[in-house]
């Protein structure tokens, strides 16, 4: 991924904090992302000390008043490598940012991975995104995790994936919406299946 700007989905991903949630702190103005116009289309892009921030509300910072969150908002922007955020309002506030950053630079490296395994191309599968250098849809493993099967159980079906390829499925699906109509899933009722190394499927 390689980027300082990360759009609100990605935002999301990272900062363990629903999109809408993400939509909404922007609609009031805690966080002012930057404007990106892509033809004829305006994406917002969000700084890495906004995805902190946005860390931050997950951690529990929403429970502040408004005026309290705004200041430590700005301050986030302005600073996003301080340690400790300290407001006086009546009362001392401390927010301890630094264990917060260190978790959420973990996540930006998984999603930088996630992404660099992804692939999109038109003449695969119609660009439905996969692994790369196979045909498996990323999609098909974040379902197969969303509905309780084990790790464990989806390598042993497709022994061309690995742990981390399993395990960062729903990160990548989370971060990276697809656009439109919901795409079809032909896989969604089907049982998993076993990949053999000569190429062959069998029922699982």
């Amino acid at each position: 991924m390689n980027t300082t700007e990360y759009t609100p989905a990605q935002a999301s991903a990272v900062a363990n904090l629903p999109l809408p949630a993400v939509h909404k702190l922007i609609e009031r103005r805690l966080i002012r992302p930057r404007r990106l116009r892509t033809g004829s289309s305006i994406q917002r892009m969000l700084s890495r000390g906004q995805v902190l921030y946005l860390r931050l509300e997950a951690e529990g910072v929403r429970l502040l008043p408004l005026a309290a969150r705004r200041a430590i908002a700005k301050k986030i922007e302005l600073s996003p490598e301080v340690d400790v955020v300290v407001l006086t309002e009546g009362s001392a506030v401390v927010i301890q940012v630094k264990s917060v950053r260190l978790g959420l630079d973990l996540d930006l490296r998984k999603l930088e991975r996630a992404e660099d395994m992804i692939v999109s191309d038109p003449e695969i599968m119609r660009g439905t995104p996969v692994y790369r250098g196979t045909r498996i849809p990323v999609e098909l493993i974040a379902d197969m995790l969303s509905q309780g099967t084990k790790p464990e159980e989806i390598l042993d079906g497709y022994p061309a994936l690995d742990r981390e390829k399993v395990e960062l499925a729903p990160l990548y699906v989370q971060a990276f919406p697809r656009r439109g109509r919901p795409a079809s899933r032909p896989w969604a009722k089907r049982k998993p299946i076993r990949a053999t190394r000569h190429g062959r499927a069998l029922a699982g």
